[in-house]
């Protein structure tokens, strides 16, 4: 399983499903990260955590392990 953690800046990555639960999983989908949803990652911080990703026309800052969640293709 590849997470969105995974992916080198630069890269291009699409959403195959969610992991989690309850308020963790409302929260990433209310940020529009959904199923299908194609990701950019633009940036990572020199300790690797938060990292700067592009969707649906806007930048994003998330968790590394938020990211860990976000199973990719």
């Amino acid at each position: 399983m590849k997470t969105l953690s995974d992916i080198k800046i630069g890269k291009t990555a699409r959403v195959v499903k969610l992991h989690g639960e309850g308020a963790l999983k409302r929260r990433i989908m209310d940020m529009g990260i959904t199923k299908g949803v194609e990701i950019l990652v633009r940036k990572v911080a020199p300790l690797g955590d938060p990292m700067e990703i592009s969707l649906r026309g806007y930048e994003l800052s998330l968790r590394k392990a938020d990211a860990a969640l976000i199973e990719v293709e």
